[in-house]
């Protein structure tokens, strides 16, 4: 039964009389709105359900959304805040053009005269170049609708191979291991299947800051008994009541992986008959770790022997077991490897298909998951179809009503892009909601590629760091200004609704696109006048491929609160939970064991670089902070970014909590004030990258990329720390607690 809202005299009764002091905003502020529209916010993989509060076409509120289940109406602090961004200052109203003259270096232009200039350079470039000389780089965050709308556009607008997304930068290791293994990419388990683990086991992710819905599950797994995992270079915030706590140094989780893999079969912590009628290669994997014992992956990893041993006898001898992984082991040269071998421990014990047992990704961005389903990726085709192959070619030709040899062949990942950018092969760029100047690796090299170009165009609704290199800037839309469907990190399509209109002459993203395409004389294959249409025919484009939404319809996913896909056929009831009855995805129905043998990172610490840096998120902002940093109550949350170091490395650098110290890499130095904390190994700094310019995490990490996934090693750069010569005093800097926020 469906819990009702709390009214204010019960929120105040049973949280106490501080909430008659909630923020402007806050569900208890007495605002006056017109009407409360239900959708989702529009950060993380979470999508969590919330309700926003309308007035005089603002969003000047929410409420939480009781009845929607994955989260039950709990919000983190950037939900929370989410809405204040909409009628901020720096919202693009209208088209600009780059004029060195004017002030802050664009000025205003028409509608048509922007989209003109757009489609004359695009042709410019293209006749002179050729049709891949132009590409196009699109953010995950936007719903299934503008994916899919974004994979047509560039194959059949454009005419380019080379379009990819910022979801490189996510999810693409985790994707490619999940197919590799199990012959599909989506989370295994819903998180309703959580709370069911006997083990749950946390790899390179720090849920109570980046996913803190999901710690509640978490916590309903261990009100019943579960033991609690976690791997990572850092005690984060869920670490530290963790049954067990595996330090591991940066860059060697695979060799984790291995040596429990070792042990698991030492001990015969293996259900033999699940590998025997389900999985492929066994005893290929067993090979590759018959070397790896505990003794060995203990000197790799700097985890005690004890410790790899303990995490084997409770992964081994659980009746059921959730093994949750997210960006630390991804986010690497090796993020595959790393993915794979966490595979092979579920294979190994039979932990998948069933209640409360699977090996599953964390999705990080907003439809992360949906994003990388239906088309904007460079390999990629709508149903995560596969665009070198023939067949999938020609399905999705038939639903656009193109000749097979108009859509263009494989192109080339987002990184190469703006490597091929930098070396002058790649002319012209269109972006959306991708902020690469920030995001990317190598941030001085991306600025430089970005200067190169001939022409540079974006669809924003803020005009971020990489906008300021921008020609033409083209205002778009927020997430409530339009209408569509999100899948969240289960693997639940949702419904997103909009709110609101966008402001001034902004326009929604779509229809910037399709008017494009018509300017570019393709306007016959995209002739939408909403969004619903776009959707319907993403049903059938990917009908039959693994992401299969052929079933679904807006009514049943907004009625039913999400359905998990596959749906191959309408009234199908969807697949919360892969893989039961042990049937995988691969021809065969049977998953596939993958020898992982260790290797290097793509650097190593070293005399003059001895540091291992990792990056990552804090709990009030998101990705290259756009958005979140023009939200002042998450501004002051965490105002800057700081270099976390354990208290043996500050002595070793000398310096105190609050010294500035200068951190430098082979590409590049950044100065912050140090934040020394013992939640941290000795041998490792961690600087969040959420910030641009001369405090970009990203001038300090490295291009080199998994070979198979192209994700950049984000996680895993050497360095060198030291004394800057300054101390921030307690002005510049708020105090911090553990938990990362400020106090």
């Amino acid at each position: 039964m469906a819990r009702p809202p709390l009214t204010d005299a019960e929120l105040i009764d049973r949280y106490g009389p501080h909430l008659n002091q909630a923020p402007p905003g806050g569900w208890n502020a007495g605002i006056e709105f017109d009407r409360v529209v239900d959708t989702h916010c529009c950060f993380c993989g979470q999508q969590c359900g919330i309700k926003l509060k309308v007035h005089d076409n603002e969003v000047v509120g929410f409420e939480p959304w009781y009845d929607f289940p994955f989260n039950e109406g709990k919000l983190c602090p950037k939900g929370v805040k989410r809405y204040l961004q909409g009628s901020h200052p720096d919202r693009v109203v209208y088209p600009m053009e780059r004029d060195e003259t004017a002030p802050g270096g664009f000025r205003r232009v028409s509608w048509d005269h922007a989209l003109d200039r757009v489609v004359s350079e695009i042709r410019r470039i293209q006749d002179a170049y050729g049709p891949d000389s132009f590409a196009m780089l699109s953010g995950v965050s936007l719903t299934n609708e503008k994916s899919y709308l974004i994979g047509k556009f560039a194959r059949l607008a454009l005419h380019t191979a080379n379009l990819d997304y910022n979801g490189r930068y996510c999810m693409v290791s985790a994707g490619a291991g999940n197919k590799k293994a199990l012959g599909i990419d989506r989370a295994s388990n819903p998180w309703s299947d959580i709370p069911l683990a006997d083990v749950v086991w946390t790899a390179g992710t720090n849920i109570a800051e980046t996913f803190p819905i999901t710690t509640s599950y978490i916590w309903k797994a261990r009100d019943r008994g579960a033991r609690l995992i976690v791997q990572d270079p850092r005690v984060v915030p869920h670490a530290r009541t963790a049954d067990l706590f595996l330090p591991v140094r940066p860059g060697t989780d695979s060799a984790l992986f291995g040596a429990v893999l070792h042990e698991l079969i030492r001990h015969d912590w293996l259900d033999h008959d699940f590998i025997d009628a389900h999985t492929n290669d066994f005893d290929q994997a067993a090979a590759a770790v018959a070397d790896m014992a505990p003794a060995w992956a203990a000197d790799i990893t700097g985890v005690p022997r004890a410790r790899i041993e303990q995490a084997a006898e409770w992964w081994g001898t659980s009746a059921t077991g959730m093994l949750l992984h997210a960006r630390g082991i991804e986010q690497q040269s090796k993020g595959v490897d790393n993915v794979l071998g966490a595979i092979n421990l579920g294979l190994a014990t039979g932990k998948f298909g069933k209640p409360g047992c699977g090996v599953t990704t964390i999705t990080g961005q907003g439809n992360g998951q949906g994003g990388r389903e239906h088309g904007h990726k460079c390999d990629q085709l709508p149903g995560n179809r596969d665009i070198t192959n023939p067949e999938h070619r020609a399905h999705v030709a038939s639903v656009w009503g193109c000749d097979v040899d108009e859509i263009p062949g494989k192109g080339i990942p987002a990184l190469e892009i703006i490597e091929a950018i930098h070396a002058g092969e790649i002319k012209g760029l269109l972006s959306i909601c991708f902020n690469p100047l920030v995001s990317s690796p190598d941030s001085n090299f991306t600025r430089e590629a970005l200067d190169r170009l001939e022409f540079y165009s974006v669809i924003d609704f803020f005009v971020s760091e990489s906008g300021h290199h921008a020609d033409v800037i083209l205002p778009g839309s927020l997430h409530e200004e339009d209408e569509g469907t999100s899948t969240s990190g289960e693997g639940r399509i949702i419904k997103i609704n909009a709110a609101v209109e966008p402001p001034g002459e902004a326009r929604r993203d779509w229809e910037i696109l399709v008017d494009l395409a018509d300017r570019l004389g393709s306007g016959h294959y995209f002739p939408y006048t909403d969004t619903h249409q776009i959707f319907e025919e993403l049903r059938l484009a990917s009908a039959g491929g693994t992401a299969d939404y052929r079933g679904a319809t807006w009514e049943r996913i907004e009625a039913e609160h999400g359905l998990f896909w596959p749906i191959p056929e309408e009234g199908h009831p969807g697949t919360p939970r892969l893989y039961e009855g042990g049937r995988f995805y691969h021809p065969d129905g049977r998953a596939k064991f993958h020898a992982v043998p260790y290797r290097l990172p793509g650097e190593v610490v070293d005399a003059d670089y001895p540091v291992w840096l990792t990056t990552g998120r804090v709990v009030s902002q998101y990705l290259s902070g756009t958005q979140t940093r023009r939200i002042a109550a998450l501004v002051a949350q965490y105002p800057e970014p700081l270099c976390e170091m354990h208290p043996q490395l500050a002595e070793r650098v000398g310096v105190a909590d609050g010294d500035l110290v200068t951190v430098t890499s082979r590409r590049g130095t950044i100065t912050l004030p140090a934040h020394v904390v013992a939640t941290i190994r000795p041998d490792t700094v961690f600087i969040p990258y959420h910030w641009p310019g001369d405090k970009a995490a990203n001038q300090l990490t490295q291009r080199v990329v998994d070979p198979t996934s192209k994700m950049p090693e984000f996680k895993v750069s050497a360095v060198r720390v030291e004394p800057a010569g300054g101390r921030v005093t307690t002005t510049d800097v708020r105090d911090f607690d553990l938990q990362g926020g400020a106090t």
